[in-house]
């Protein structure tokens, strides 16, 4: 790599001081050439979606989070009021929860947040916590999944008595969703427990009628805001999914959209300065448009550490397909993983550089260090030196073993730039999605993986019928209700070790004997 390719290869946005480097990923005039008609085609894809084409065909959906920072451009005057009016009601609810006009039954200020939610509805608000949320005016804490003894583990963080000064915002389009559902029955058995009234204490973020709506009037929320069927969960943090946890930890969510909307602005653009499309162009070119090379994420930062795992839901949520667009099995996708940098110049680093080159890298550089003076850790040298010589030595040496890499670069993290970085990437995915000819807006995997464990659920209903005091094995049972023997006995065993069922433990699975 030299120095001219480096100063050719180099996008920069200097307005807000972003920058692209690509010139480690080795793309040359013939493959920007070869790309040009997919190009083209893909800049005309995401331009009909931002104009409201149905852009979901499977489920007959406009997919609309890129009007979220610019309504405008919705294609309806229903649609710009659907994003205008909540964001403005949503602020106006976080000034009076932070001033006290909506304050606990037992008076004051609620002091701090529970937010329940799974996938896009829990992961985008822990980035934007994670990455700009320190020293937030109202602390946050997740119910994230339905582990009982996390959700334990948050309560008890928050104490008995915290509770009472602890606003829930409870997220969920449908109001089925398993996980959060039942995180809100676990809080709401909480604050029972505690003599308080859940509902004086809760926000409702979900779909217009949905079954958590329902409950929400039922039980009296302090408010409700809507989520709309355009907006898929992993492109949800710059809806009301983000906003008003983001809101009212007092995170200022207009600076957040403003750097979306600049990122837009330039990724909008059908020109070799377009950073999403380079991206997503790198991407096909590493993997050969088959995703055969995973992305490793890098960020330099502490702040970012949450951004690979939200990378990966928004990445490989979206792009792992098993059908293209034309019904043909192409099993497409690009697995993400990552951690932080220099920490991992202490873990993995070593087989990047040395073992399978099986991926590609994508360092995030955050140029600033720290605010205020930094002293010397050793003669001549700063902390900030120390972080800038790992990513360049990383970045070189990994090079040097025919390890490709791209480097984003921005300023500092503020809610203006994490917002950009977000922009940049969803874009990407839509752009590499149109490469591939892939839908990056729905996900029969996830619905796949629900419908089983609802049969789980039913099974283990029917095994629960048939335990009695004499003892069975699992094949057994499996008679009794015409199942499949493992599936019967991972029942058992689960049942087992929550003290529900006695086990006698067998030569094999074969022969262990269960009974009440």
């Amino acid at each position: 790599m030299s120095w001219s390719t480096y100063a050719a290869s180099l996008i920069r946005y200097p307005q807000f001081g972003f920058s692209l480097d690509t010139s480690l990923m080795d793309l040359d005039d013939a493959f920007f050439a070869e790309m040009a008609p997919k190009v083209a085609k893909a800049h005309a894809d995401i331009a009909a979606l931002e104009a409201g084409a149905i852009a979901n065909p499977d489920e007959g959906r406009m997919v609309g989070h890129y009007w979220l920072r610019k309504p405008e451009l919705a294609p309806t005057p229903e649609l710009r009021e659907a994003i205008t009016e909540p964001l403005a009601a949503l602020k106006d609810f976080a000034e009076k929860v932070h001033t006290g006009r909506i304050k606990p039954l037992s008076g004051g200020y609620f002091q701090r947040l529970l937010l329940i939610g799974i996938g896009g509805s829990a992961l985008g608000p822990q980035l934007v916590s994670e990455a700009i949320g320190h020293g937030a005016r109202m602390p946050i804490h997740f119910f994230d999944n339905t582990d009982p003894a996390g959700i334990d583990r948050v309560l008890s963080d928050i104490g008995a008595a915290g509770l009472a000064t602890t606003l829930v915002v409870v997220i969920s389009k449908s109001g089925g969703t398993a996980e959060t559902r039942n995180g809100m029955v676990e809080a709401k058995a909480a604050y029972d427990a505690a003599g308080l009234h859940f509902g004086k204490h809760a926000v409702a973020v979900t779909g217009a009628g949905s079954k958590l709506e329902q409950f929400a009037i039922q039980e009296g929320f302090l408010a409700r805001f809507p989520m709309e069927d355009w907006i898929g969960g992993r492109t949800s943090v710059m809806s009301t999914v983000g906003l008003v946890p983001a809101a009212l930890q007092g995170i200022d969510i207009d600076a957040f959209l403003a750097g979306a909307a600049a990122m837009d602005a330039e990724t909008r653009k059908p020109d070799a300065n377009n950073a999403a499309m380079r991206l997503a162009l790198a991407w096909y070119a590493s993997g050969k448009g088959k995703g055969e090379k995973d992305m490793v994420v890098l960020p330099y930062k502490d702040s970012l550490v949450l951004f690979s795992k939200y990378l990966q839901q928004l990445v490989m949520e979206s792009l792992g397909k098993e059908h293209d667009l034309d019904g043909k099995v192409v099993h497409q996708g690009i697995a993400v993983y990552g951690n932080k940098g220099s920490t991992d110049q202490h873990a993995y680093v070593q087989q990047l550089r040395d073992g399978v080159a099986n991926f590609f890298v994508t360092f995030l550089e955050v140029r600033k260090g720290r605010s205020g003076d930094s002293i010397e850790v050793e003669p001549g040298n700063s902390s900030a030196d120390y972080l800038q010589g790992f990513l360049r030595g990383t970045r070189k040496a990994l090079y040097e073993s025919g390890r490709k890499s791209i480097t984003i670069s921005i300023p500092e993290v503020t809610p203006f730039h994490l917002g950009a970085l977000i922009g940049l990437f969803e874009r990407a995915v839509s752009f590499y999605a149109s490469l591939v000819n892939v839908n990056a807006y729905h996900q029969p995997g996830v619905e796949a993986g629900k419908k089983a464990a609802a049969n789980f659920l039913e099974l283990l209903g029917a095994v629960r019928s048939r335990l009695v005091s004499e003892a069975k094995t699992a094949e057994q049972i499996a008679f009794e209700v015409d199942a499949d023997p493992e599936d019967v006995y991972h029942c058992l065993t689960h049942l087992s070790a929550n003290g529900e069922v006695q086990i006698s433990i067998g030569t094999s699975p074969a022969e262990d004997n269960f009974s009440l």
